[in-house]
């Protein structure tokens, strides 16, 4: 019971990570408009790549904004948040290996990781959403990546930003209901 309790605080303190998750929908918009651009893929990937520069500081200033507190010092499990944002970047190799070897599947390959590395939160903030739209957001991409065959790829990060957007609202709710009981 005292593990759940911990959990929950993280979930109320840092509101179930919405700023984080705020800022990737601003990073795969930007990531959309890139793919609409009249461009070869290849400078495609790289603005894509550059792109999540912007990541942890828009991150930073979101949750500041919506008064999240996302170091959770004071939690045992706090920098273990940290832990897992920082896990994404250790499949970061097959997206090196799709942009060398498949430059118009490394928006998939970068779209599945993205989605799938949410699922670990289901645990660290106890909310349910991530555990579901974590599956679904890397199924949806792989059948759309199957569909699309390599065309209107702009269609992915479009579509991961509409699933995250229904991440973030159905996290909301988990936070508010989290927040009422406290």
């Amino acid at each position: 019971m005292e593990l759940n309790k911990i959990r929950n605080e993280l979930s109320i303190k840092g509101k179930n990570g919405i700023g984080f998750l705020l800022a990737a929908v601003v990073i795969w918009s930007i990531i959309t408009i890139i793919f609409f651009q009249q461009i070869e893929i290849k400078q495609k990937n790289i603005f894509m790549l550059f792109s999540t520069g912007l990541m942890f500081p828009l991150a930073l200033a979101i949750s500041t904004l919506i008064k999240a507190d996302w170091k959770l010092e004071n939690n045992p499990l706090g920098s273990l948040g940290s832990y897992l944002n920082l896990a994404q970047i250790i499949y970061f190799p097959i997206l090196f290996w799709a942009i060398i070897k498949s430059p118009h599947d490394a928006i998939i390959f970068f779209a599945i990781i993205t989605g799938a590395h949410f699922f670990p939160y289901g645990w660290f903030y106890n909310a349910r959403p991530f555990y579901i739209m974590a599956p679904i957001m890397s199924v949806v991409i792989m059948f759309l990546g199957l569909y699309l065959n390599g065309e209107n790829l702009w269609l992915i990060p479009l579509t991961l930003v509409i699933l995250l957007v229904v991440a973030i609202l159905w996290l909301r709710f988990d936070y508010k209901n989290k927040s009422n009981l406290k």
